[in-house]
């Protein structure tokens, strides 16, 4: 059982580590130009990982941070679809689009918003610059359950599509209204049923907890209904209430939201839920299948983390293509135009809609290293680490290693001159467990509304 009294010590404001340095880093100091030549120099033995940002949605999820835009305008949606053939006819100008792509994600705002011929508009054009897609890449949609029909998904299944993630979020007829997304689980069933007949090879569900109204014997139901649609994978988020940067979130009454106490009894529980029907535990907040190769990455120190979450495709250059899409090179991560007026006028102007990004150091390069490591395989080989960057980790990381050593102390992790490596509980605290090696912590650490809570 978890030590909740140990783990709520640790609740504090913290980075997801998508990235590091982290989106907070960005500036618009990282300049056009320097952009443009950064892409043009790109490695072209480095495969590609492409993202598209879909930003539509009918209506407000009140606990979503994703970037959005509220519509029921078709005319948006046709002049949006002319925009994205635009940008990647300027992005090929830049790129050498002939690389392997072996990753492509669609994600949103809601990607299913467009209709199934929009959708196939949109795939086409882009394998019209992008051809070369590998055996078994790794092709992922976002879908809403309520907003997906049989043309949808035949339309991805003919185009090469493989995976599907579905937010269900909540079961709960009650915490459905609170965060305005009624979703009756025959809904959802229907949508699971039509990724299975349409052979997704893997059918994922995401679940949020830390909601309001929620309860551990309300999620126990939720976890319950889940679970009889197989997915492959379940994705249980701890909710981050950020109403200072969404403003959708200040509709939620927060004397509804689950104290700390309850939302880690709902956290044990899922995890004792989750791992007894035959899923294990993968970093904080993901399950698979032991056949998964999710799991498979970590036994072999593989899992890698971005943008997109937990991959088992690394070594490779993302290129994010859309309204404020995110890319990330060797020593650079680079974003586009948040506001669709600035991002439309770049592309009038012939340019690509980069607004912001930040050119790594070395420092950064380092540090960047052994976050991710922990992120994603919770382990750090420090032997390995020091043969690669050639510096001593015991001096280097001297504070780290000093802010480390309550956690060690508390069971969380173990070191030793050669290894770091997270307990099962550990993990959990994954994000706390990087955060001494964040260079930029010190920057915010004043400031309470930067971050959501770790716990």
């Amino acid at each position: 059982m978890l030590d909740f009294a140990k783990f709520t010590k640790y609740s504090k404001p913290g980075p997801r580590y998508t990235s590091y340095p982290t989106a907070l880093e960005f500036s618009d100091s990282y300049e056009y130009d320097t952009y443009i030549k950064k892409l043009e120099s790109q490695d072209s033995s480095r495969p590609l990982s492409l993202y598209f940002h879909l930003p539509f949605c009918k209506n407000a999820c009140y606990f979503c941070g994703c970037n959005t835009v509220f519509t029921s305008k078709e005319e948006k949606m046709v002049r949006y679809v002319d925009y994205l053939k635009r940008e990647l006819k300027i992005l090929s100008t830049h790129l050498n689009c002939k690389r392997e792509v072996i990753q492509m994600h669609f994600g949103g705002g809601t990607p299913t918003y467009f209709s199934a011929a929009q959708l196939k508009e949109i795939i086409v054009e882009i394998k019209s610059y992008f051809p070369n897609f590998i055996e078994g890449a790794e092709v992922s949609c976002e879908i809403d359950p309520r907003h997906i029909d049989e043309d949808q998904m035949k339309v991805m299944n003919e185009t090469g599509f493989n995976r599907v993630s579905f937010g269900i979020q909540d079961f709960n007829e009650k915490v459905q209204v609170a965060v305005h997304r009624v979703q009756p689980y025959n809904i959802t069933k229907d949508a699971m049923d039509l990724a299975r007949k349409y052979n997704m090879v893997s059918v994922n569900v995401d679940l949020i907890y830390g909601l309001p109204f929620q309860t551990l014997e309300t999620f126990k139901e939720t976890l319950e209904k889940a679970l009889t649609l197989n997915p492959d994978r379940f994705a249980v988020f701890n909710y981050a209430h950020v109403p200072w940067l969404k403003k959708t979130m200040r509709k939620i009454d927060e004397t509804t939201l689950p104290l700390p106490d309850e939302k880690l009894q709902i956290m044990q529980y899922t995890i004792d839920f989750l791992t007894s029907n035959g899923y294990r535990m993968i970093g904080m907040d993901h399950f698979a299948k032991p056949e998964d190769e999710l799991f498979k990455a970590i036994k072999t120190g593989e899992l890698h983390r971005n943008f997109q979450g937990y991959t088992t495709k690394g070594g490779a250059d993302l290129i994010g293509i859309g309204l404020t899409s995110i890319g990330e090179g060797v020593d650079s991560y680079n974003q586009n135009f948040k506001i669709m007026g600035e991002y439309e006028a770049a592309i009038d102007a012939g340019k690509l809609p980069f607004e912001r990004g930040v050119v790594l150091n070395e420092d950064d390069q380092i540090r960047q290293y052994v976050i991710m490591e922990l992120m994603s395989n919770f382990k750090l080989d420090i032997k390995r680490f020091e043969k690669l960057y050639n510096i001593s980790f015991k001096e280097y990381f001297a504070d780290a290693i000093e802010a480390l050593k309550p956690f060690a102390q508390d069971e969380l992790l173990t070191m030793d001159e050669s290894t770091i490596e997270c307990s099962e509980t550990g993990t959990l605290l994954i994000r706390n467990i990087a955060m001494p090696f964040d260079a930029y912590m010190k920057n915010h650490a004043a400031n309470s509304k930067t971050f959501s809570k770790t716990v």
